[in-house]
Parts: C-alpha cells; structure tokens; sequence
C-alpha cells in the first residue's frame, strides 16, 4: 500500500516547534543548523523502532515538508534471505516499588524498554527481575539502548545508579506492549531530474529517542531532500530513503531489484550532529565517481576530514554494496557509530549535537549533490588545433605572459574534452578548482565549443 503527500515542498521545511516548548518568532532566514535542531526537537520523543507506530508518525512529520511516498510491508512476506518482522508497538512500561512509586518509567524516557520485548505483566521479587535489568557500570548515569529483534525476550534498560539503589523486595512490572502481524513502513522521496539515472539518499529511521544516531541523520536528509525539491532544475533523479536499519534496506532493495541498474550515485546519511570531524566512508567499489566527488568535496572545504575504506559493517552501505548489488552508495557521517562514548545511551540527547555541526553536515551533503549533478564528460566540437578563442570573448588580446586562471582552465578543458575525462578528472589534473574548470566548461559549451559526450 502506498501513500502519498499531495502538494511540491516548500523551498525549506516550514518554520518548527520544539515539542513542549513555546512558539517563538522564526523564519526562513534564520540559520540552516537552527531549523535542522528545531526538527529533530519536534521528532526526539516518538519511540521509533524496527517497525510501529512510532515509524508511522516520524514519517508523518517528514511528510509536512517533502513529498513522501508511505510504503507498507506485511509481517510475513520474503525479502531476499530474510522475512518481515512482526509489528511492535509499546504504550507503556514500568517497574514499581510496592507503594506503587514508578521507579523506571517508560514516559519519562523510552530507553528504559528494549527495543521488541515481548510484553509482560507480573509481580515479581528483585532476583527475579535482576536478569532482566540492562545498565552500564561504567556509564553509571546513563542508560542504555537495547533491543532483541529477532529474539522473544523482555528487559528494562536504565541506569547503573537507579539499578544499585534497588532494595530487595516485590516489585509491579509491566511492558503494554503487543507484537505480532503487522507491516513494515519505510518512506520514500522521489524527486524526478532531466535522466532517468537516479541519485539514493538514505538514513534509518528506527531509533528512539537517540539524537545523533540517528535523529540527526533523518533531519538532515529532510532538509537535503526540501533544497533538492526546490531546485529549478535537476539533471539527475532524487530518491531519498527513510528506512528502518538493515531490514529495511534489505526490504527495499528486494522490492526494486529490477530497477536499481538506475542508481548511478549514493550515500547513506548517519551520525551528523555531533561535533566531530566529517567522515566519509568509500563504496565497496572504492573507486567510484561518488568516492572521488566526496573525497575531493572535502578537501576543497578546507576543514577537518577523514575518508576510511569500505568494511561490511556500519549502517546500510553495507546492504547496498552487497556483492549481489555492489552499487556504488558511500556514507557520510561524523565520528563513526561506535567511536563516542553517547553511543546507544541515553547520552545521545539533544544536548549532544550542536546546530553548527547539522550545518556543516547539510552544507557537506549539499556539496557532494552539486558536484553529482554538474561533473560530467565533454566532447571538444573544434579538436584540431586550439579554436579562436579571442573573436568568441573567451581569451584576453593581450600578449603578455600572465593569463587568467579562467583562460588557463578553458584551455585544459579544450585540451581533455575528449569524452574520457571529466570536469572532476579535468580540475584534479589540471590544479584548478572545480568551480573555475566548471565555470570555462559552461563558456565553452555557450559557445557551442562542448557537447555533452
């Protein structure tokens, strides 16, 4: 079944409210890294998980301000080596004292159930409940992300401190909770482009109340999506993805397989609040034009980066580059899943991430897009001998020595316009910036001097 928002985007996602907090004076002029903070503050308290209601209506707010296509999925059907889960849903939990004081409460953070645990309602003495209590000793204060998706099982996650402070005694649990046949939801963006060759986004969607990972990632591509929408023109094809991790991916995938030899270009968008460095991990392919446009956008960005070679781990680059796939999808993300210390624990908070950081990713992501969509191979239409540029405007009169960066990049690009190279190629060759090489390749084909090979 699909589903669909009926009217174009705004050229940015309409003005947000942190939910709970009192409307303030905003508009479109005010900072890009703002207005991502302010979505992500308006989608942080819904528990998002592999499937559910939480999926539902995270997808419902993104639906306000990109065009979005609702797909849903039984429970049950096959998806390459894998079947659709059943549905998760959780309306409440708690473990209470026998005053009936809520000691861990699921409506004061969603962290403390594990993700798809089976639901429960029972009485029950501490060493009962003992192998069911999930904390970090070393992280006394923090509590845990965890989930048990394809194993039935049931626990509370919270923190070291409140686990020590539990006195021996009858303890009230409850998960209200149901799993069973369902349907697995993922949205998806298309933004059509002058080819029929397609540009994939994609982020995961099914985490709770986790900022960085990955509410950052879902904001992010919301905001890419909307400035792609507003683009007066596209020569490549949009899809963006917001998919449940793996399961997702992996549904997608089995369901478009005929059609994926479209995909020309891709990224997955993870982990791009926090105050880290960029990093961008290479495709399966390693050499594939979107590694070399991500690695040379930044560079040319003058900032802290790193690129890391492709491993089959991580978030779903790794489904797409599969062997069976090997699409050339790359990810782009901060300080990688894993390497800070408020992964998967209640840390991740909005406090974590920082607005000049979500900035920084759209502009990044922004970038790599613009360099997509105007990196490509010319023919030169006047091959034998360099063509009469003066009488054309397009080299200065003067004899002198110095010349334009402008006239020296155009001649590089008479020179390897030959079909083979491309602007990206012509500017790493040449030493001239990619703007300057773009800028002569625009003059030349003006003047009817390049033809697109």
């Amino acid at each position: 079944m699909t589903t669909s928002s009926a009217t174009a985007p705004p050229t940015t996602p309409r003005p947000l409210r942190a939910a709970g907090a009192a409307v303030r004076p905003h508009c479109d002029a005010a900072p890009i890294g703002d207005r991502i903070l302010e979505f992500m503050a308006e989608l942080y308290p819904q528990c998002r998980s592999m499937t559910g209601d939480g999926v539902r209506a995270t997808l419902g707010h993104i639906a306000r301000h990109i065009p979005l296509a609702i797909e849903e999925v039984p429970s049950g059907t096959p998806v390459l080596d894998w079947v659709v889960p059943n549905e998760w849903n959780v309306r409440d939990a708690w473990i209470a004292d026998s005053t009936g004081a809520r000691i861990v409460d699921f409506q004061r953070s969603n962290l403390h159930v594990m993700g798809y645990s089976t639901p429960v309602r029972a009485t029950m003495t501490l060493a009962q409940l003992r192998p069911h209590l999930i904390s970090l000793p070393e992280r006394p204060d923090w509590i845990p992300y965890r989930t048990s998706y394809f194993r039935e099982a049931w626990a509370f996650c919270l923190s070291h401190r409140q686990l020590e402070s539990l006195a021996d005694g009858d303890y009230d649990v409850c998960i209200d909770a149901t799993l069973g046949p369902g349907a697995l939801t993922y949205g998806e963006c298309f933004l059509p482009g002058a080819s029929r060759e397609e540009v994939l986004l994609s982020t995961h969607i099914c985490h709770p109340s986790l900022a960085n990972d990955n509410l950052s990632g879902i904001a992010v591509a919301t905001f890419v999506a909307a400035h792609l929408a507003a683009l007066p023109a596209r020569r490549y094809s949009y899809r963006i993805l917001f998919l449940p991790g793996t399961i997702g991916s992996i549904t997608w995938l089995a369901r478009n397989e005929p059609r994926l030899n479209a995909i020309k270009h891709g990224l997955v968008l993870a982990c791009l609040g926090d105050p880290g460095p960029i990093t961008y991990k290479k495709s399966r392919r390693a050499t594939a034009e979107i590694d070399e446009i991500a690695a040379y956008a930044l560079q040319a960005s003058g900032r802290p980066f790193e690129v890391v070679d492709f491993i089959p781990y991580g978030y779903d680059e790794r489904q797409f580059c599969s062997p069976g796939f090997d699409l050339p999808v790359g990810c782009v993300m901060r300080t990688p899943h894993g390497r800070f210390p408020q992964y998967h624990t209640s840390a991740d908070n909005l406090d974590f991430v920082t607005a000049d950081a979500l900035a920084d990713s759209f502009e990044t992501v922004v970038s790599i897009v613009s360099l997509v969509e105007r990196n490509r191979m010319y023919e030169n239409q006047s091959p034998k001998g360099e063509p009469q540029l003066g009488r054309r405007g397009l080299y200065g009169a003067h004899n002198g020595i110095d010349r334009t960066a402008d006239e020296l990049a155009t001649l590089w690009v008479l020179n390897l316009a030959d079909g083979r190279h491309s602007l990206m190629a012509i500017a790493k060759r040449s030493g001239y910036p990619f703007e300057t090489v773009w800028r002569a390749a625009e003059a030349l084909r003006a003047h009817r001097l390049l033809a697109a090979a």
